[in-house]
C-alpha cells in the first residue's frame, strides 16, 4: 500500500469525538458523595471534564479540564468507566466518554471555579444523582460509583439505532 492509499485508508475511516471527567469522592467512607458541577451552558449537572482536544490522550484531558474547571491539579487515577453515546441532532459524529477515579477531596475550600463555565458544584450522594443529571449521565456517573467501590470497571452503552 503507497503512502497516499494509506492516507485515503485512514481518511476514509468512522472517526468519533471524546470527552473525560473525573468521578472526585468527599470520602472514603461507605458512603461518599460525589462532586458535580452546574455548567452555565445547560440545564443539568455533571461530572467535572469536558471534550478532549486533538490527540490528546483521555487521561490528559481528564486532568487538563480538572485544572481549569476546578483550579485543582489531580492525579488521575484509573479508569472507571467507558461510554458510547451515537449521533445525535446536530452532533454527527459517537462520542466515546471516559470517568476516571478523581481521588478524594478532603478540602473543598481548594476548589477555584472557571466563572465563564461553572455556576456551582455540590457533593452528591448516588442516590440524589437523577435529580441533577440527565438519566444517561446519572446512569454512568453510578457506574462509575460502582466500579470505584468494586475495582471493576464498566462500559456504558447508549441505545443506538444500530443495535
Amino acid at each position: 500500500m503507497g503512502l497516499m492509499d494509506e492516507q485515503d485508508w485512514y481518511a476514509s475511516l468512522a472517526t468519533m469525538y471524546g470527552s473525560a471527567a473525573a468521578l472526585i469522592a468527599d470520602s472514603d467512607g461507605p458512603s461518599p458523595r460525589f462532586l458535580l458541577v452546574k455548567p452555565n451552558y445547560r440545564d443539568h449537572w455533571s461530572l467535572p471534564g469536558g471534550i478532549l482536544e486533538h490527540g490528546e490522550p483521555p487521561h490528559v484531558g481528564c486532568f487538563r479540564e480538572v485544572e481549569e474547571e476546578l483550579g485543582l491539579a489531580r492525579e488521575v487515577g484509573a479508569l472507571l468507566v467507558t461510554a458510547w453515546t451515537p449521533p445525535e441532532g446536530p452532533r454527527p459524529r459517537p462520542i466515546m466518554s471516559f470517568i476516571f477515579d478523581g481521588g478524594v477531596l478532603t478540602d473543598p475550600g481548594t476548589i477555584r471555579l472557571q466563572k465563564e463555565e461553572l455556576d456551582d458544584w455540590r457533593f452528591v450522594p448516588p442516590s440524589d444523582f437523577d435529580a441533577y443529571l440527565p438519566a444517561f449521565m446519572a446512569e454512568r456517573v453510578r457506574a462509575a460509583a460502582t466500579a470505584r467501590a468494586t475495582g471493576k470497571a464498566a462500559y456504558v452503552p447508549a441505545e443506538s439505532p444500530l443495535s
